[in-house]
């Protein structure tokens, strides 16, 4: 278990394994502190974790790092210069633990308990698919091997260690998702959770305005199957049918295993067959092995996500049957849900984020499903130089889908004018601002045999639409 004394020398390099005092948790978030914590002040723009010191301990936390002063009412241990160990046997708690910066010391625990764990690390990055793939993955290990994984999207220098911080002794494989926005930011993930696997969904334009350009995006998700050890124990998993994310098999010492489309990668589906909202059924291929599966996954696009969680099963010595069984799995949880709209319309609730990828892939199942199809989209935030390009890509996409096309915010306008140039005549394209002009528009036009895709980046608030949609059936 992660002691006191675990955390103080992760800190300092002192020894001081006598201090047995157990951390059950960790939390930057003061409300989710439970007995036992560690908490984490971080400053902030807009909140200051030192101001809710108090709050972490009335709620049962016995630590809490903090990098600035705090009111005379709390006891504080200076570990920016050595300490005695009177100093630490003498400690009464809670206390708080001044540090350089609380950050810095959370990720140097977290290293320091991964380091103290026999585990088996999967990291997992992408600019699409990574989430579902994580949850889908962590289904798979599940069905022989106790196994965590970083919950939400707790995937970045600050959540990925506090994840790191929830493992426990008893745990035999995690599953991690690594988020990205510039290069060295993945490095420094890897550095912490060290780990053993690393799987790729692909490589596109998303988060382009913040990474600058495609050949940092290519950098920076790179860097996880760079960060692997060599093989045998080190395995990059990494999607064929994309050129970005093949052409990283020159970055890594790790055996590297391809899954795709092609009979070319190693793990590879033909005959995909969608089942619109009863999942997609394929045929999986390895070696001489061929196995025919149906899952519960939405759309043609799920496929790679099966496919990738199998070779991460196939890779930690599942058998098929225990993986088949993962895949079916009902508690997978899925961006993209289906639920009961008003006068018995479907709506597609996809509205977690959007990529032009990811929005395409939302069409092609609108295209699968019966009724009339009405596609509601959003602005797609963070593309950067592609911002038009890509939102006139879906544009065209939904022109050949979509009966009616109604577009939600400025940068959306590309979506409707391309459209229309696609073919979708004045009548069929109707152009909002936000998402409350969307919700008293289609609350006065749903209606019966509407299938209704809702999708979106997160600022955009077209979660807003689904919630009013729903809550009028």
């Amino acid at each position: 278990m992660l002691t006191l004394g675990h955390v103080l020398k992760a800190i300092t390099g002192q020894e001081m394994v006598a201090f047995d005092q157990v951390i059950t948790d960790a939390a930057i978030d003061s409300r989710l502190v439970i007995p036992g914590s560690l908490f984490v002040a971080l400053p902030g723009e807009k909140v200051d974790g030192h101001d809710y010191i108090g709050e972490a301990f009335g709620r049962g936390a016995l630590i809490a790092l903090i990098e600035r002063e705090v009111p005379s009412e709390f006891t504080v241990l200076d570990l920016r210069e050595p300490v005695s160990e009177q100093a630490v046997n003498e400690l009464v708690l809670p206390i708080c633990l001044r540090v350089e910066s609380s950050l810095d010391a959370l990720q140097k625990i977290a290293k320091s308990w991964r380091e103290s764990l026999d585990l088996r690390v999967i990291g997992i990055t992408g600019s699409v698919g990574k989430s579902t793939t994580k949850e889908l993955t962590a289904e798979v290990l599940e069905q022989r091997y106790r196994t965590i994984k970083n919950p939400g999207n707790l995937n970045n220098e600050i959540g990925l260690p506090v994840s790191l911080l929830k493992i426990t002794e008893g745990h035999e494989r995690a599953v991690l998702e690594m988020g990205f926005y510039i290069p060295g930011e993945i490095a420094l993930l890897c550095e912490i959770a060290q780990p053993q696997v690393g799987v790729i969904t692909n490589v596109s334009q998303v988060h382009l305005e913040r990474a600058g350009t495609m050949e940092a995006i290519v950098q920076g998700k790179g860097e996880l199957v760079e960060s692997l050890p060599p093989a045998p124990e080190g395995v990059a998993i990494l999607n064929y049918d994309d050129p970005l994310t093949r052409a990283m098999s020159e970055r890594t010492q790790g055996k590297v295993v391809f899954y795709g489309l092609s009979p070319d990668a190693d793990l590879w589906a033909s005959e995909i067959r969608s089942l619109g909202l009863e999942g997609v059924r394929f045929v999986m291929h390895y070696g001489n092995e061929s196995i025919y599966i149906r899952v519960p996954l939405l759309g043609r696009h799920s496929v790679h996500t099966a496919l990738r969680a199998a070779a991460v099963g196939l890779i930690e010595d599942l058998s098929w049957e225990e993986i088949v069984s993962g895949l079916q799995s009902s508690q997978s949880q899925l961006r993209l849900v289906a639920v009961q709209g008003p006068n018995g319309a479907l709506l597609l609730d996809d509205t977690y984020n959007a990529a032009p990828p990811s929005t395409i892939a939302a069409l092609n199942l609108l295209a699968e499903l019966e009724g009339r199809r009405v596609a509601v989209l959003g602005d797609m935030l963070e593309l950067g130089d592609f911002e038009e390009r890509g939102h006139r890509m879906v544009g065209v996409r939904a022109a050949q889908v979509a009966d009616e096309l109604v577009t939600v915010g400025n940068r959306a306008h590309w979506i409707a004018n391309e459209a229309r140039l696609a073919g979708m005549s004045e009548d069929q394209v109707v152009i909002l601002e936000d998402s409350q002009q969307a919700i008293e528009y289609l609350q006065a036009r749903v209606g019966e045999n509407d299938v209704v895709l809702v999708k979106g980046s997160r600022g955009m608030r077209m979660d807003l639409i689904v919630a009013s949609l729903e809550e009028i059936v």
